[in-house]
């Protein structure tokens, strides 16, 4: 680990980070605050009015709980986008951002091997990505605690949040092998952002129903599934095992391609 370079990441992705987390930390707030009975039925209304948009975004079914409520109109979209924004730009910018501006050839002259360099990157997409759902995670509790006591299960929520972060931890993987073999930024940046975001667009369609519910087998976001995590069913074990090896593969691989690959630098 190279801890001068995971400072210096530290300090150029603060600004980002921030945004992202004030954000969803003012959307959380509001989810919780929205669990009344008057909102409920104005939510139900809205669901009638619009029941394909809905169930598109995963908003189809609002529940009789804080948990599927918060699983409901947190998990279906701004936990999955938001948090992808930041993995896409920052695993571009922590190996091709490098390697596309000549800062690369800086890094490898200094005494660090190539996968120390490689390492201290990987580690730190990840350890930002879990700080940035843990407090997001704490946030909800805390203010769940405060609004409706008693009436979050902890434990149910936990698992839900640890199955969020398997299912970033694996995009987070792909986007990271994207951007350590690919040519060129461009490049990197496309397939990082255009095959996350055509997954998602599948999911949305699979969950209109019909026909399209078979769409859902050829998309990652299938083996994230909130209400089997909430109700911690047993299928929901091997869905988050899959999400993990998925990601521990896709982190390997690009360890060992921008250590093996030749750099034009």
């Amino acid at each position: 680990m190279n801890f001068t370079l995971l400072k210096h990441e530290v300090q150029a992705t603060v600004k980002l980070f921030s945004i992202i987390l004030a954000v969803l930390m003012l959307y959380i707030i509001s989810i919780v605050y929205m669990y009344n009975p008057e909102m409920s039925t104005t939510l139900n209304k809205l669901t009638e009015t619009m029941p394909e948009l809905m169930s598109a975004f995963g908003m189809s079914n609002i529940g009789n709980t804080l948990i599927e409520f918060l699983s409901t109109y947190l998990y279906g979209f701004l936990l999955l986008i938001l948090p992808l924004v930041f993995i896409i730009m920052s695993a571009n910018k922590l190996i091709m951002g490098y390697i596309d501006n000549g800062s690369m050839a800086y890094l490898i002259a200094t005494p660090n091997t190539r996968f120390k360099i490689v390492f201290t990157q990987a580690f730190f997409l990840v350890a930002s990505i879990f700080i940035l759902l843990s407090i997001t995670t704490l946030v909800a509790i805390l203010f769940s605690k405060i609004l409706f006591p008693n009436e979050l299960d902890i434990s149910a929520f936990l698992t839900l949040n640890i199955g969020l972060f398997f299912l970033h931890f694996a995009i987070s993987g792909y986007c990271f092998f994207v951007s350590c073999s690919s040519k060129d930024l461009r490049t990197s940046y496309a397939y990082s952002t255009g095959i996350p975001i055509l997954f998602y667009l599948i999911q949305a369609l699979s969950n209109m129903g019909g026909f399209l519910e078979k769409l859902k087998y050829f998309t990652i976001y299938s083996l994230f599934a909130p209400e089997k995590l909430t109700t911690q069913d047993s299928s929901s074990l091997w869905m988050l095992g899959a999400l993990f090896l998925i990601g521990l593969l896709c982190y390997m691989l690009a360890i060992r391609v921008f250590v093996k690959r030749d750099l034009y630098l």
